[in-house]
């Protein structure tokens, strides 16, 4: 069968590049996933320990509230501790904004136009350039300016990208050209639209996102209709799952819209089916087992789980590691397709997980031995 797969294939809206820190945005750099912290920046401990478990997770770059001097001044300990590029969250005050770029902010995320007058404009884009900082100008359905709010009667499409329009003005009229734009709304035609009208519009990265889309599984299934459609559709390069849910949670469900949609692979892909009556073990606390025991792995590996052979065996010649239920409790395990051995339920999980885990070293030290004899 050939490997050429042309209704697999995204073609990518032509974008340019900004770096955000050391992550590259934009162009033909990997969509990356960001997330936010929740706790009080002021408390830089605790805010340290959140920001490692979303690295731990995948995070690529992670966005830092600072409402208040206090927040600004613990963040500078905060850039520090942190493994990934930290974007600093300004609203209004654009002194915040001067403070974040100073204690190391690799970007701002503001709203050009609701800091003030076309001096703090200035200001802000003169402590950007200074401190190597990109923008991000943050346009929501839910805090649309007043003017356009009156103009068109509601927030819609041309409003929000006319607001987004209006923004990089501000900053192109002082020269600076290394901002990426999100127009984010809470309803998924809404922001889809807005997002396809910019995407037109401008050559810019563009951030994507379904603001307070809900909790854990609404607000999932919100993101990957909106930003899935967005992707397959070409547009977008760095994106925010926004969950009422824990920020390493966020993280982890971009990852799976981005693998669904073969955009960047991470981690174990889990092929497994809803369960029936045929299954020789139970499907779904094994998966919710692997799940949570192979959180650790980032080396990108396929793994199908079928608890029998009415389909086992098709998934399982289409991944690296597969297991399909049998009967006595003495499951086939396959490995890179091929049926290589059996197991019994009760070492099952155990042995699984040391599979994964010797494939995960396996593909690692190749790709080392590749990078040594290139160089």
């Amino acid at each position: 069968m050939s490997s050429i797969r042309p209704w697999r294939t995204i073609e990518r809206r032509k974008s340019r590049q900004i770096m955000v820190g050391s992550v590259p945005v934009g162009g033909d750099a990997p969509i990356t996933v960001q997330t936010m912290t929740n706790t009080p920046t002021s408390d830089a401990v605790a805010t340290i320990d959140q920001i490692r478990r979303c690295e731990e997770a995948g995070a690529d770059i992670i966005r830092v509230s600072c409402p208040d001097v206090e927040s600004t001044a613990a963040f500078g300990k905060i850039v520090k501790a942190a493994r990934v590029p930290l974007v600093a969250d300004i609203h209004f005050h654009y002194k915040r904004a001067l403070e974040a770029a100073d204690a190391g902010a690799a970007c701002l995320r503001i709203n050009p136009g609701n800091i003030g007058s076309n001096e703090r404009v200035a200001e802000v884009v003169r402590a950007a350039k200074a401190n190597g900082c990109a923008i991000r100008i943050g346009v929501n359905a839910g805090s649309l300016e007043k003017d356009l709010l009156e103009k068109y009667g509601e927030p819609c499409p041309e409003a929000l990208v006319e607001s987004a329009l209006d923004h990089i003005k501000l900053l192109q009229d002082h020269d600076f050209h290394e901002y990426k734009v999100a127009v984010k709304a809470s309803d998924v035609f809404l922001a889809v639209s807005a997002y396809m009208g910019l995407a037109e519009a401008v050559d810019c990265p563009l951030h994507l996102g379904i603001t307070e889309a809900g909790g854990l599984i609404g607000g999932t299934v919100k993101s990957s209709i909106g930003i899935g459609n967005l992707l397959w559709a070409g547009i977008g390069d760095t994106l925010r799952v926004s969950l009422s849910a824990e920020p390493e949670e966020e993280v982890r469900v971009g990852f799976e819209i981005l693998k669904a949609l073969g955009l960047r692979t991470r981690g174990v892909r889990v092929v497994s089916c809803p369960s029936c009556a045929r299954q020789g073990f139970d499907v779904i606390r094994t998966v919710e087992a692997l799940e949570k025991r192979l959180t650790h792995i980032k080396t990108p590996i396929s793994l199908s789980v079928l608890g029998c052979v009415v389909n086992g065996p098709g998934e399982a010649r289409e991944t690296d590691i597969g297991v399909t239920g049998g009967g006595n409790g003495k499951h086939m395990v396959y490995l890179s397709g091929v049926t290589d051995h059996h197991v019994q339920s009760e070492e099952m999980l155990d042995h699984i997980v040391a599979l994964v885990e010797a494939k995960a070293a396996e593909i690692e030290a190749a790709s080392d031995a590749v990078t040594e004899a290139a160089e």
